[in-house]
Parts: structure tokens; C-alpha cells; sequence
């Protein structure tokens, strides 16, 4: 939900929770509601909206369901206005899917990536006057950045999510050394002085887990607690160290 002026309520003791971050509004509810009268949250955010004269913009809200089950979330109506759902949702740069798989992430930065280095191809082609040096500043600059953020979330995703990532840098890789394509991909990376993308994320995710270590915020501490028990075999930010 988009929203400017004052900060929302606080709304943690009716079954879920509301944070706010700049102009966004997210409303978390749990998976077990199954009426909307089971999230009170939406009633006192019109009241609050109300009371305080403030505009929230519903076409640009989105009602999405993180679940594995296929059942989904009654609709929600704010101030009698149908909140359109999806299967997933964009915020803060991130695309979070209903299943958290970070598979459609990927995708979106795979293809953001691609239009990036057409952009760039008469600097990082095979045909470019560039020095090899250069080109690997632009890409670090230019492209590099692209992927890495949020590296310490969507590194939770599947194998071979990650790799459409790694076959993308070494695709890119290949052009700017102007080299045969027989070339391993080792080979490249190591030349280049590039690391590959579970080196990168592999050093991110431990700096951001020795920061946590001796934060001041107590309530990040619980962020570095692994899950013992655990129905399903996924990986979590806590396991990238």
C-alpha cells in the first residue's frame, strides 16, 4: 500500500503486523485466516486513514498469499475497493513470489542484466577498442551491482535458480575476452579476476552474519538462530554463511 504523512499504527496484537518503510505500508496477516473479519488490521487502517485524512492508494496495493498450499487468502476489500491479488509482489527492488523461491527474481534480474549489456555491448563486446582492464571496471560498476542486490535473500533459492545467473556472467564473460568458446568457465572467472556467483554470495551472506554478531538491536539476534526443525530441505539466509 502507498501511503505519505504520518507513521501507521501499531497493530501486532490483533493476529498480525504492520510496518511501514518510507511511502510503503505492508500488512502481514497468517496463514490460518480464513474470513476477513480475521484480520482487524484492515478495519483500524481505514480508521486510522480516516482519522488522520490520509489517502491510500488502493489500485496500487497488491494481496498476495505466501503459502505453499494451494488454498488462498479471502480478497479484501479497503475502503470498499477490491484489493487485486497476485502471485507475487514487488517491493523495495525485490520480487518475492508466493513461495519464496526467488525463482522469478532471478528471472527479472536475468533479463535486466541482458538489456544492461546491449546497452554496453559496444564497450564490452568482442570488437571493442576497450582494454580488458576497463571492461571489467564497467562490468563491476554497470552490471555487477544489478544481481548482488539483495544477494543475501534470493541467495536461498534452488540451485539451479542461481545458476541462470552464473550462465549469464560467464556468457558476458566470454564477450568481453573476445575468447573461443571452448574456454572453461573456470578459466574465464580466474583471468578476469571475476568470482563466481556463489563466491560472491558465499562472502556477502558472512560479512552480513558477523555484523549481525555484534549489532546493538537485540531483536536481530534471533536472525542468526538455525532452524532445527524444519519440514521442508530450504535453505535460509542463516545457512549461506
Amino acid at each position: 500500500m502507498k501511503f505519505a504523512g504520518w507513521s501507521p499504527p501499531q497493530l501486532t496484537h490483533f493476529g498480525g503486523v504492520v510496518a511501514s518503510l518510507g511511502q510503503s505500508l505492508v500488512v502481514w496477516g497468517w496463514s490460518h485466516l480464513t474470513h476477513r473479519e480475521d484480520l482487524p488490521q484492515i478495519n483500524l487502517l481505514e480508521a486510522w486513514a480516516t482519522k488522520w485524512k490520509i489517502k491510500i492508494s488502493e489500485i496500487k496495493s497488491t494481496q498476495v498469499t505466501f503459502t505453499l498450499s494451494k488454498n488462498q487468502c479471502p480478497q479484501i476489500f479497503f475502503s470498499n475497493i477490491l484489493i487485486p491479488g497476485s502471485s507475487s509482489v514487488r517491493y523495495f527492488g525485490m520480487h518475492m513470489d508466493k513461495k519464496l523461491t526467488w525463482k522469478e527474481h532471478i528471472v527479472k534480474k536475468r533479463k535486466q542484466i541482458d538489456l544492461k549489456f546491449k546497452q554496453l555491448y559496444r564497450l564490452l563486446g568482442r570488437k571493442s577498442p576497450l582494454s580488458l582492464e576497463n571492461k571489467v571496471l564497467v562490468y563491476k560498476v554497470a552490471i555487477k551491482p544489478i544481481w548482488t542486490y539483495g544477494i543475501k535473500l534470493w541467495g536461498c533459492a534452488s540451485n539451479s535458480s542461481i545458476a541462470i545467473l552464473q550462465r549469464c556472467q560467464s556468457k558476458i564473460l566470454l564477450s568481453m575476452a573476445n575468447a573461443p568458446r571452448y574456454v572453461s568457465n573456470f578459466t574465464l572467472h580466474n583471468d578476469l579476476g571475476i568470482p563466481c556467483i556463489k563466491d560472491v554470495l558465499k562472502e556477502r551472506s558472512t560479512k552480513n552474519h558477523d555484523r549481525l554478531e555484534v549489532h546493538t538491536n537485540a531483536l536481530l539476534q534471533p536472525l542468526l538462530e538455525k532452524q532445527n526443525n524444519r519440514r521442508l530441505k530450504r535453505r535460509l539466509p542463516v545457512d549461506l554463511k
